[in-house]
């Protein structure tokens, strides 16, 4: 059996109906619903293994509140690429570091065209109109059924070929923002949203020579921030340079980064803005105050943070990574020079908030994974952004996951609720999910699953999931 975080990086085949987990400590009993979790939970198909993290195929996860009562159950997404690598053991369909052997023709032929891509949705999920959906960065989000975990089938593809599987609640109206890359001969990055009925509008349209590679975007109640990070592709070398997606992308450090500030009613650009070159995958939050935009970011020097995820690298004994920092920048909107400050001084990533109260307003408190001295992640992190202090939970031989924000019913305060981490726990060779108060990251309880978590990445606690556990 691989020793410490590696465990994390080996498949799990085995799926298990709901059934009820052990408790150590209460789950308060307001908790009730469910969280929902997608992530990599097989690397290999036959004798031909994946080679990025990012690339191994969905499995969704469910833990059920009710009365105190913690219930799990897994399964795979049902989706192309899964039924390949099950019924032929072949890697069939593009992931984002791993290519299947096809001929040049195929590749010209075939590259950007939705059916090419496995619905592989490994990255996040979020309710809609549609119902519930899995995400990740290819167009085409995956329906499930959110007590089951049956695949359903596919949902409204996004406009283009390349999006985020971090979508936004529009702090005002409540639609659902997001933007996808249109590859062509005129690519452009387009900005549109869903209302609740599932109505879709552009909202806008920027014409891009050399697109970037953005896994988020930022969102205050006026404005839509694109930090366009110098890690850009030549659109037409995709198809033709027979490389996985990804390691097209090219960091050009010259360009700085540049913040796209587009009104979110109008699409209308307030302008574009530059800072020095960095690379982020996750904002932590944005908002206005006065006539600028406050952004916070996990910030890395340059895009390295990509290489250092390729599977063999994550599996090895030395698994140093690069740190990622809270850095915040402030976007002067009636014009003048983007400035950089610093918060407080952890290497925070998988960031979380208060998303339902704060999302795109003035906020406090960020939470997120950590590690001590550059290694794999090994503890929970909350910064307070305020008075810059910063506190974490650990446990020797446990690698715990992103931490998702459950807020106490009729609470006001903006850390008043609880903490819900999957933890790989090596020793045992199984994963447990941790309940945390928010607050002061004391420990509330913990639910032991019958068999490891391989790493994930994001989720969401849903209340409206109440009716038993």
């Amino acid at each position: 059996m691989p020793d410490g975080h590696q465990l994390g990086f080996r498949t799990l085949d085995q799926e298990v109906p709901p059934g009820r987990l052990p408790v150590e400590g209460t789950f308060p009993a307001w908790l009730a619903g469910a969280l929902l979790r997608t992530g990599p939970a097989k690397f290999e198909a036959g004798s031909h293994g994946y080679r990025h993290w990012f690339d191994g195929l969905a499995m969704l996860h469910r833990f059920g509140f009710a009365d105190g009562v913690v219930t799990y159950a897994n399964r795979f997404l049902d989706s192309p690429a899964y039924r390949a690598a099950r019924d032929t053991d072949t890697i069939a369909y593009s992931e984002f570091g791993t290519d299947p052997c096809r001929t040049l023709f195929r590749r010209v032929v075939t590259a950007f065209v939705p059916p090419t891509f496995g619905n592989n949705a490994n990255v996040s999920i979020v309710r809609s109109a549609e119902g519930f959906l899995a995400l990740t960065e290819t167009p085409l989000p995956v329906t499930f059924a959110p007590r089951t975990l049956e695949t359903l089938g596919v949902a409204q593809p996004a406009p283009g070929q390349l999006t985020t599987a971090h979508p936004h609640r529009a702090p005002g109206s409540g639609d659902l923002v997001s933007y996808a890359t249109h590859f062509g001969p005129r690519t452009t990055y387009q900005v549109y949203a869903q209302d609740g009925s599932g109505k879709r509008r552009i909202i806008a349209r920027l014409p891009v020579r050399l697109p970037a590679y953005m896994h988020s975007f930022a969102i205050t109640e006026r404005y839509l921030v694109l930090a366009e990070f110098p890690f850009v592709v030549i659109p037409l070398a995709i198809p033709l340079s027979g490389r996985p997606f990804i390691t097209n992308y090219r960091w050009r450090p010259g360009r700085g980064t540049r913040f796209h500030v587009l009104d979110l009613s109008t699409g209308a650009s307030h302008g574009t803005y530059q800072s020095e070159a960095f690379f982020a995958f996750h904002h932590v939050n944005a908002y206005e105050h006065g006539n600028e935009i406050v952004l916070d970011v996990c910030a890395y020097d340059d895009a390295g943070i990509i290489d250092a995820l390729y599977l063999d690298r994550l599996r090895s004994t030395d698994a140093n990574q690069p740190e990622p920092r809270l850095r915040r920048y402030r976007i002067p909107l009636n014009g003048g020079d983007v400035t950089r400050e610093p918060l407080p001084a952890v290497a925070l990533e998988l960031p979380r908030i208060d998303y339902a109260r704060r999302n795109g307003k003035p906020y406090r408190y960020a939470y997120g994974v950590a590690s001590a001295g550059g290694g794999f992640p090994d503890r929970l992190t909350k910064a307070d952004l305020h008075d810059g202090t910063s506190a974490s939970w650990s446990e020797p031989g446990t690698y715990p996951g992103e931490p998702v924000f459950a807020r106490a019913p009729g609470t006001e305060a903006e850390d008043s609720g609880v903490l819900l981490s999957v933890v790989l726990d090596s020793a045992a060779g199984t994963s447990f999910l941790l309940a945390l108060d928010a607050a002061d990251l004391s420990e509330i309880g913990r639910a032991r699953v019958p068999h490891h978590i391989p790493f994930g990445f994001h989720g969401g606690y849903f209340p409206q999931l109440s009716k038993g556990a």
